[in-house]
């Protein structure tokens, strides 16, 4: 298992990169005066997760420009937000880990914000965004899986959307140590932590191009979050079967009964079928939910590399 090394500087900034061309020049002229004129020595670490565009290219001038500050991880393909963060932590420097979106909608100016929260001592640092800048189903989306979340787990997070965290060195080796496959960083560096908490950010509209992260996309990921650390939906559906279970037994009853009392009836068919239809459907919801579980444990059990670096930009290695 891969571990993060002993932290060695004040700051690390984490930032997944995956097709920000456009947003790559602004992000550089924002970013880098900000952690300059903090006072304190940092390291960025930028992963590029198989962008087919030419954010290979700006991020190697960009660590030609800055070597003293600038780490680039390459994969050779596209394995995903989280993975990408979870390799740039296993090599993160700092003793608080900050970690950033690409696309500027989380802006680098509010920073200092998070840090002022992990300089108070606390180890896990939420962003929660204000005057949210997506559309309104995101919003409304975001809301529903709030709720969710907050029934079945023990996870209080106002904005679990929000990419903008800061953590201590502690919580991202532990987040490493637990060699999840496929996670929810945010939700996991909440467990792992002693003392969380959430500080209010800006945000802003995507600066260029569109959002890397589709409807389904976003519900595997929710899925993610839900599945990896709570068993209750399986519980919920068992519960849930039993009460079908029961009210079709009622059922069977009442149109027993009607046919000793009235005799054949067509309509009884029509409702026999509606009421088998049903039920396979709840019977193949149920199977989907147990193999989502069963596809975590394969996923473990049979110990694949979670992703592969074809290079890193690094004059410090």
């Amino acid at each position: 298992m891969s571990t993060s090394p002993a932290a060695t500087l004040p700051l690390s900034v984490v930032i997944p990169v995956y097709n920000e061309e456009a947003n790559l020049p602004l992000l550089f002229k924002r970013l880098y005066p900000v952690l300059d004129g903090l006072g304190r020595a940092y390291e960025i670490i930028f992963t590029n997760d198989g962008s087919a565009d030419r954010s290979r290219e700006l991020l190697a001038a960009q660590h030609a420009a800055r070597p003293d500050v600038t780490r680039v991880i390459e994969f050779n393909a596209n394995y995903g937000q989280h993975m990408a963060i979870i390799a740039a932590f296993e090599r993160v420097r700092g003793a608080v880990v900050v970690t950033l979106d690409a696309d500027l909608q989380n802006p680098p100016e509010e920073i200092p914000k998070l840090l002022a929260a992990t300089d108070a001592g606390f180890d896990c640092v939420g962003g929660a965004r204000q005057n949210r800048q997506d559309s309104a189903f995101r919003r409304y989306a975001s809301r529903l899986v709030n709720v969710a979340r907050r029934q079945m787990t023990n996870i209080e997070m106002t904005d679990q959307g929000c990419m903008l965290r800061a953590y201590s060195h502690d919580v991202v080796a532990a987040i490493v140590r637990s060699g999840a496959v496929n996670t929810f960083i945010p939700a996991l560096a909440y467990t792992l932590s002693q003392n969380p908490t959430e500080v209010p950010v800006a945000h802003e509209e995507r600066h260029a191009g569109v959002s890397n992260y589709s409807v389904y996309k976003l519900i595997r990921l929710n899925f993610d979050l839900i599945t990896a650390f709570t068993t209750a939906p399986l519980q919920l559906f068992t519960m849930f079967a039993g009460v079908c279970s029961a009210l079709s037994f009622v059922l069977v009853l009442v149109l027993a009964g009607r046919r000793i009392i009235i005799g054949p009836e067509e309509g009884g068919t029509f409702t026999l079928f509606g009421i088998v239809i049903f039920l396979l459907s709840v019977t193949m919801v149920g199977v989907g939910l147990i193999g989502e579980y069963v596809g975590r444990t394969y996923q473990v059990v049979r110990g694949r590399a979670r992703y592969h670096v074809s290079h890193i930009l690094d004059t410090k290695s």
